[in-house]
């Protein structure tokens, strides 16, 4: 009997101890909680996608709740999520410029030729890892669906051999630009439209010869801009958004068309 008291009592000493040790180390190693954190965190998506910069919605909501990102950092949660996120920290959620994905190839069924009827993965980066190329244009869309699939919005499908957005309903994620292993897709000012629909960096009768809608880099549209918005750069001609005043001039004399003019987008 006696042994069992020394037990007991031992053993209840040693709780005894291990049970301060753990207030105290509780103490020592607490980390105050903003609750504000935790308030944005319940607002936010829960996409955990990344698009924000940040490792997921988590992470997103500890940087807010320091100061050290927007309230309208989310692109998934769109204004109705920046104003509520705004009235949680207390600030005015700041309206920026509305963005929205670009798909700088126009090569449809229609302007260039299809290389054959390809029945394997339905996925571009495998594709083009692979070295297959379904059209005569090798910069062209592949048009496998990757950035289809990525898409939280629905906001891009592929149309005629082409991903086509629409432009309402992206959220400017950035997820399709990083499923795209080309690099066609860019995220730019939906009040931009004068926009350039190419990436072949070929010489002018290198185009032509793939895709008749491509830019062959002739430089009349960037004689024609007044704005200095627009230049020829490797044989693509691209558009500096910020100097464009949206005249359109430059796609009026673009003789492939390849040029948006401001009001087809």
């Amino acid at each position: 009997m006696q042994g069992i008291l020394i037990t007991t009592l031992m053993i209840t000493v040693i709780g005894i101890i291990v049970g301060a040790g753990l207030v105290f180390t509780a103490k020592k190693f607490y980390v105050e909680v903003d609750e504000r954190e935790a308030a944005v965190r319940e607002v936010l998506p829960g996409n955990n996608c990344g698009a924000c910069g940040y490792a997921g919605c988590d992470a997103m909501a500890a940087a807010i709740a320091k100061g050290e990102a927007p309230v309208n950092g989310c692109p998934v949660g769109g204004s109705s999520v920046a104003d509520k996120i705004g009235g949680i920290m207390g600030v005015a959620a700041e309206e920026g410029v509305k963005k929205a994905a670009f798909v700088r190839c126009k090569g449809t069924c229609e302007v260039t030729k299809n290389q054959g009827n390809y029945i394997g993965v339905q996925d571009c980066r495998s594709a083009a890892l692979s070295g297959l190329c379904l059209t005569d244009c090798s910069y062209g869309c592949l048009g496998l669906g990757s950035c289809v699939k990525v898409c939280p919005a629905d906001a891009i499908h592929v149309v005629n051999g082409v991903a086509v957005v629409n432009t309402s309903r992206c959220v400017s994620c950035g997820l399709c630009v990083k499923a795209c292993p080309k690099g066609l897709i860019e995220i730019k000012p939906v009040n931009s439209r004068v926009a350039v629909q190419c990436s072949n960096k070929d010489r002018g009768p290198a185009v032509k010869a793939v895709c008749s809608a491509g830019c062959i880099g002739c430089t009349l549209c960037e004689k024609q801009c007044e704005s200095d918005a627009i230049h020829v750069v490797n044989n693509l001609a691209q558009v500096n958004y910020d100097n464009c005043t949206q005249c359109g001039k430059c796609a009026a004399k673009c003789p492939t068309k390849v040029i948006t003019p401001p009001a087809a987008m």
